[in-house]
């Protein structure tokens, strides 16, 4: 058994690493879809803490991920230094921060909104919680949309552009790089960097599903009264599972950022936590292979469906818009998920399960 575990993981080591390449041989877009769904799983692993593993139903979880990438956005783009003369004094060309003040900087933030975010929900449950995070995240974006004016913060509908690409000890994951004959183009380096986050945020996660914090948020989602029978801090418990989730959320956003070179309010909509939601549920709730599995399916079927809403779109005549007959075929494959699999494709084990024993 623990050298088949080995053998696994050997195996899916390699072919995670040997992808990129051979999605490069059809093209960069193929890469960039492997990219994207690599950070729609870094944000669905920080939203599995909020709602698989404290029960609390999160639907504005866009607004961290608005919060990362704007903070890198602005912290990595002459735009600062455009816009205040104060600023471009002590920073002429720009702050250009470094890969490792940015993601530390970026958990912290969106954390401590993820905290503000929790300190006036502590006693809502449900509906209403989900009402009033639905509401956080639209203020959020209403926000972003409109510091252009009087004070030029976020460029307003116009967004951050001329973002730095990353850059990792002396290697700019902008420019292609050559390595024995072997050329890895920008998005494939990408790749490479939001699989280690993936690989990290997952250790995490597994650890602290595993730790004393993990047991009380699982608690409280079963039952909170009964947790603060026990002892367990509902409040502290529940404040924590909001700030360590936003913080991923927060990351994720900041190499979203990087990668674009651009962010504007319009990527962080409504429908972006609500997709990032349904990975969740689809998947698997609190089960980290299913939400992994729901994250990469949810994103990548989208631009996989693109080559099937064309055809159909001719065969009509084009009486069919593309991208409208694109998201029914989206909602008809979650329906049937749903109907066929209704705890998720990969849910958890049942209660009780791993403690029975064989006879």
């Amino acid at each position: 058994m623990k050298l088949s575990k080995t053998a696994v993981t050997i195996v899916s080591t390699l072919f995670l690493l040997a992808l990129p390449l051979g999605l490069q041989q059809f093209g960069d877009a193929w890469v960039r879809i492997a990219d994207l769904a690599l950070l729609y799983v870094l944000l669905a692993l920080g939203l599995n803490i909020v709602v698989g593993y404290a029960g609390l139903l999160d639907l504005g979880y866009v607004a961290f991920y608005a919060v990362g990438a704007y903070l890198f956005g602005l912290m990595a783009s002459p735009h600062l230094a455009q816009n205040f003369a104060a600023f471009a004094a002590m920073f002429p060309d720009g702050l250009h921060t470094s890969l490792w003040l940015v993601i530390p900087l970026a958990a912290l933030l969106a954390a401590f909104f993820g905290a503000l975010l929790g300190a006036p929900t502590l006693k809502l449950r449900g509906d209403y919680l989900a009402i009033v995070t639905l509401g956080f995240g639209e203020i959020i974006r209403i926000f972003l949309n409109n510091l252009d004016h009087p004070v030029n913060l976020t460029n307003g509908p116009k967004g951050l552009g001329q973002i730095d690409s990353v850059k990792f000890l002396g290697l700019d994951l902008g420019q292609p790089l050559q390595v024995l004959g072997i050329t890895f183009q920008s998005v494939t380096l990408y790749y490479y960097l939001f699989l280690v986050l993936v690989v990290v945020s997952v250790v995490i996660c597994q650890r602290l599903q595993d730790s004393r914090v993990g047991r009380a948020w699982m608690a409280i989602r079963e039952d909170e009264i009964a947790a603060k029978a026990m002892g367990v801090n509902t409040r502290n418990m529940k404040l924590l599972a909001f700030a360590m989730g936003a913080s991923f959320g927060g990351v994720s956003g900041a190499m979203f950022g990087a990668f674009q070179g651009f962010v504007s309010p319009e990527s962080f909509s409504l429908m972006e936590s609500v997709m990032i939601v349904a990975m969740v549920v689809l998947g698997g709730i609190g089960h980290l292979p299913g939400v992994i599995l729901g994250a990469v399916l949810l994103s990548a079927l989208p631009e996989v469906l693109r080559y099937v809403a064309g055809p159909l779109q001719s065969m009509t005549d084009g009486r069919l818009d593309a991208s409208i007959l694109r998201q029914l075929l989206i909602a008809l494959a979650m329906i049937i998920i749903m109907l066929l699999r209704p705890r998720g494709l990969w849910p958890a084990p049942e209660h009780g399960k791993s403690l029975q024993t064989k006879p």
